[in-house]
């Protein structure tokens, strides 16, 4: 059901053209056309042209999702409806995405029977990602590798709302946006294989990153504020995070279980480098979430246990309270080519 107390602002596409939106009981109201009707000060049509206008535009956002919900007769509904919604930051001018749940890490090394790191405590961490493969709800098309071990990671993660350098912890989280559903696809078979030469995720990776359905303010998440864990800085929030797998419900966390806070990721982000507006930041899988983490477990406590991996045609399900529900489907494109056969073979050790 749709928590009408919360603003969504969300892209979409019409005729091949990026808009920007508020999304109010099914129906978008293009934000651009509604600051003209209302005499307002005019807005951006483009998430990141938006973005960059910092907290002035935002209060202009909420003045006229105000009047749209106040039913003044001089607001407008677009033509486009939820099924033209896209990524809600389209083109990210970064992607990092972190290690923020202590449970998922500890589960992941305790399946390969490897001790916890201690430097997991010691400082977050993050690894870049490919922002020109954002993708929103909708279709997901894979390549054939990518079905070697097929997995979703279900998360959270948030847009950077203003330019910053050095940010401390303390004042990372006014650094926010908004907050958005995050699903990082990954090809386990090709992540793994890569990363044994100590880089990557890279090609395990970089194929698709999902956010969505749209992002909503801080300020919308007040009620769910908790304390950060023991020794951590910045906002928590108790949102139940969970992923379906074809109706299925394979996935229950929440995110006030992060351990490292998105304000101490910001910090770590920041430091030395400047953070812009329209850098989106994932937190990393939260525990149970992802098949890799879900087989290991399962492996460890059954050696009979059935794996799972995602398969052509899986509808995945992503649901964040307060953040909305994010579905994809999979699809496998028409493709044979392989990136796993143009391996070379191993060289002949030489001849002394």
């Amino acid at each position: 059901m749709e928590n009408l107390l919360l603003m969504k602002l969300v892209s979409y596409r019409t005729d091949q053209h990026e808009h920007l939106g508020i999304f109010i009981q099914g129906k978008i109201y293009n934000l651009a056309e509604n600051a003209l009707a209302l005499n307002m000060a005019a807005l951006p049509d483009k998430m990141g042209e938006f973005l960059v206008l910092g907290e002035q535009a935002m209060q202009e956002a909420k003045i006229i999702e105000k009047a749209i919900k106040s039913g003044n007769p001089a607001t407008k509904v677009s033509t486009a409806s939820e099924v033209n919604l896209i990524a809600p930051v389209p083109s990210p001018t970064s992607c990092r995405d972190g290690y923020a749940f202590r449970q998922h890490v500890e589960a992941a090394r305790r399946n390969r029977k490897v001790p916890m790191i201690p430097e997991f405590d010691q400082y977050p961490i993050f690894y870049f990602t490919n922002h020109n493969a954002i993708q929103g709800p909708g279709e997901i098309f894979c390549m054939p590798d990518h079905f070697q071990k097929l997995d979703f990671e279900l998360e959270a993660s948030v847009v950077i709302g203003k330019k910053g350098r050095n940010i401390k912890a303390a004042e990372a989280d006014q650094y926010i946006a908004g907050y958005m559903i995050m699903n990082d696809i990954s090809a386990r078979t090709l992540q793994m294989e890569e990363m044994l030469l100590n880089l990557g995720p890279a090609k395990g990776k970089d194929f698709s990153t999902v956010i969505g359905p749209w992002l909503v303010t801080p300020d919308e998440l007040e009620s769910y504020k908790v304390s950060a864990k023991p020794g951590h800085t910045g906002n928590a929030y108790n949102l139940a995070m969970k992923c379906k797998v074809n109706g299925k419900v394979v996935s229950e966390g929440n995110m006030g279980d992060m351990d490292w806070t998105f304000a101490e990721i910001i910090e770590r982000c920041a430091y030395g480098v400047d953070v812009l507006p329209g850098d989106v930041i994932g937190s990393g899988t939260v525990g149970t979430g992802c098949f890799l983490e879900l087989n290991g477990t399962g492996l460890l406590n059954d050696p009979n246990y059935k794996t799972q991996w995602l398969q052509p045609n899986d509808v995945v399900e992503m649901e964040i309270t307060g953040l909305g529900t994010l579905t994809n489907t999979i699809r496998k494109e028409n493709s044979d080519f392989s990136l796993f056969a143009l391996k070379k073979m191993p060289q002949a050790t030489p001849q002394s």
